[in-house]
């Protein structure tokens, strides 16, 4: 029995694997093919395999759902939702009120729902899906502002969207708005707390303790990240706002072997992406959609047209944002995993009528990401807002501790769209106690000179003294996104530490350097000397 189940999970993952190029290249998001998965295996499949079990897959779909949003917040860059934090929180309280409200309307007028059936619905759709937005706006060249609102409104609203939906799915009566509205802000104070310390403690130490191994490195970030959501749902906060901010924290920390972390957290994503789709998959019983597809229209309409708009506008009234961003915004308020899986709470409480709830949810996340998804990129063309792909590319760097030698060694992959390109390495002017120490290209090494030229492609090894260490990454940051006048032309925010003072430096250098350029090009009689 064991083989035979080893065998079929193996054969899953290999499939689900391959759909993973049939999405890329299609355009379909990769849900749909998952989520076909577990259909063709389920009932009414291929398989015909009989799974009933809505609590398990609720305990499943949470646990996926704290490994995705912890690879969400592992990957969000703090530089670029800092500024979209006030914005994202309006979204994820004041948003959530309006879109319950009108959702839940429009399913009791228009469908014919009683009022509890249509307040879980209401509820359960206004959460957009953490790994929906990740792995779709990622591919959208959208501007930071737009991409940091809505991918911290899906980390955020996830948890006040439960506690709306564990309130209208427990028998008796609802309690009453302000006493809801007092569990969902001390939940969320309680859980931002608890992610905020474990991230800040967990990032503290993996900076300061050399593990024995680098692969040890990525297990303890995520074990880390895991835990922020224990510590918070154990002392009755939020764990999904604890996992996020953890995870956030941690992204930003600098920590060492930085890109092994960042594979190893968006492997276990797309695995918990496609084991959770695939149950979802398993759980539906195909001949019973067909039903409740036209209610399930009729809602999604409502919540795409009138409900996601008004609550996008009304929220982000107070900031003064083009229209055209709200607009997109208001598009792209995709629903995935996250809405199915809260329909199972429902379920395993028993209400009345949660069968069609759960039907009519599936349908509406079928039907509208199927639309929404492979249409954004369009819209954001339409609306001309989305950035220039020829931006210049940040740069990755990975830093491994020298512990004894109080030292660190610096890994920079220059990528192509880098404006390091055609910078010499005693442009970089690097802080005192860093210094390129290896450039590796087209597959062969070389201890480089003040005068080699840096090309796309390049993998540059960069020793720093422990002090110096950041100051030696802002200015590499600073030179791959500004060119050689970073530091001048103040490029990313990152170069001018040290004022008017160090622009003034560079100034002098560059014109030094011009002038020595010239000197050298008459001596040599305009030849070209390539290095």
């Amino acid at each position: 029995m064991l083989n035979e189940l080893l065998l079929v999970c193996s054969l899953v993952l290999l499939v689900a694997v391959a759909a993973v190029r049939v999405s890329s290249r299609s355009g379909l998001p990769s849900l749909l093919l998952y989520l076909g998965i577990g259909i063709a295996m389920g009932q009414d499949g291929i398989f015909d395999v009989k799974f009933d079990n809505a609590e398990l897959t609720q305990v499943i779909g949470y646990a996926a759902l704290v490994v995705i949003l912890a690879e969400g917040g592992l990957g969000t860059k703090w530089k670029e939702i800092k500024p979209a934090l006030p914005a994202a929180a309006m979204l994820s309280l004041v948003g959530v009120a309006v879109s319950v409200g009108v959702t839940a309307a429009g399913a009791h007028y228009l469908v014919g729902l009683d009022w509890r059936q249509s307040l879980i619905i209401g509820a359960v759709v206004s959460s957009t899906d953490a790994a929906a937005v990740f792995s779709v706006l990622r591919k959208v060249p959208l501007p930071a502002r737009v991409t940091g609102v809505l991918e911290a409104e899906s980390g955020f609203n996830d948890a006040p969207v439960v506690i709306l939906v564990v309130a209208f799915s427990t028998k008796g009566p609802v309690d009453s708005w302000y006493v809801l509205l007092g569990e969902i802000a001390l939940e969320l104070a309680i859980g931002a707390a608890m992610g905020i310390a474990v991230g800040w403690l967990g990032s503290y130490g993996l900076r300061h303790v050399a593990l024995p191994a680098s692969g040890l490195y990525p297990i303890a970030v995520m074990a880390i990240a895991v835990s922020a959501y224990a510590a918070g749902a154990l002392v009755h906060g939020s764990g999904f706002l604890a996992v996020y901010l953890a995870a956030m924290i941690l992204g930003n920390a600098k920590l060492p072997h930085w890109p092994a972390t960042r594979g190893f957290a968006d492997g276990l994503g797309w695995l918990a992406q496609i084991g959770m789709f695939v149950l979802l998959g398993l759980l539906v019983t195909p001949h019973d959609l067909l039903d409740d597809f036209w209610p399930a229209v009729i809602v999604g309409l409502v919540l795409t047209v009138v409900a996601r708009p008004l609550e996008v506008f009304i929220s982000l009234a107070p900031f003064r944002l083009p229209w055209q961003e709200k607009a997109l915004m208001s598009w792209a308020g995709l629903r995935g995993a996250v809405p199915i899986i809260l329909a199972t709470i429902p379920m395993v409480s028993g209400i009345e009528g949660s069968t069609r709830v759960f039907n009519i949810v599936f349908v509406l996340v079928v039907v509208y990401t199927l639309i929404q998804g492979p249409t954004l990129p369009w819209l954001a063309k339409a609306l001309k807002i989305a950035d220039d792909p020829a931006e210049a590319a940040d740069l990755g760097i990975e830093s491994a501790p020298l512990e004894r030698l109080r030292g660190h060694l610096l890994s920079v992959a220059i990528p192509g769209r880098s404006k390091m390109h055609g910078v010499e390495v005693g442009e970089l002017r690097l802080p005192a106690g860093a210094a390129v120490t290896l450039v590796v290209r087209d597959g062969k090494s070389f201890v480089p000179a003040p005068s080699t030229v840096l090309r796309r492609g390049d993998e540059l090894l960069v020793v720093t003294t422990d002090p110096v260490r950041d100051a030696a990454e802002e200015r590499l940051h600073a030179v791959g996104e500004g060119g050689k006048l970073a530091g001048w032309l103040g490029a990313g925010g990152r170069a001018g530490s040290s004022g008017e003072g160090h622009a003034a430096h560079d100034v002098v250098h560059e014109v030094t350097h011009a002038l020595k350029a010239v000197k050298k090009l008459g001596r040599t009689g305009g030849s070209k000397t390539h290095r």
